[in-house]
């Protein structure tokens, strides 16, 4: 008689082979026939390009000797990106492993309507804390100079720089 195989899981599976289907299902209805592009677009065209692009579409012809990639971008972007095309659709190319995208048409708005064409991509990049003046910083390291430990004496020199600019302004 064979024995029954108890399941270390107990029940649980993975949620990526759950909506495994599911994702794949909604990108080829896109045209996504590699998943991949949408998954990993900023390593595909890089940080900068999938800052301000994102791919909507990929349309194929009645011949099928090519798909048409369908790039959404904000206004102001568009001339650049336009700039852009013939790199972003080898990069493309080389994600699908063939010459599939035989072209990049660039839009400023989702070609379904207006609920998708919400163009926020990526947030701005948080710029860097100013660093206090320097009577500050030498405030700052006149109130820790007594400290014998090197690390706990640049700490405290950093605390006292943002309490001291804290209070001036």
């Amino acid at each position: 008689m064979k024995q029954r195989r108890h399941s270390s899981t107990r029940g649980f599976a993975q949620a990526s082979g759950l909506l495994q289907s599911r994702i794949r299902g909604a990108s080829e209805a896109r045209g996504f026939a590699v998943t991949r592009l949408l998954t990993h677009w900023a390593e595909i065209v890089g940080e900068d390009t999938a800052r301000i692009a994102q791919p909507v579409k990929v349309g194929y012809g009645r011949d099928g000797l090519g798909a048409t990639l369908t790039l959404l971008t904000t206004g102001a972007q568009a001339p650049m990106l336009s700039m852009q095309a013939e790199a972003i659709r080898e990069r493309v190319n080389a994600c699908y492993g063939y010459r599939a995208i035989s072209k990049v048409r660039i839009t400023q708005t989702a070609p379904t309507g207006f609920a998708e064409g919400q163009a926020a991509f990526a947030p701005a990049p948080k710029p860097a804390p100013a660093r206090p003046d320097p009577q500050v910083r030498a405030q700052a390291a006149k109130t820790a100079e007594g400290v014998g430990d090197t690390e706990l004496r640049l700490a405290l020199e950093a605390l006292a720089a943002n309490v001291l600019s804290k209070r001036r302004n």
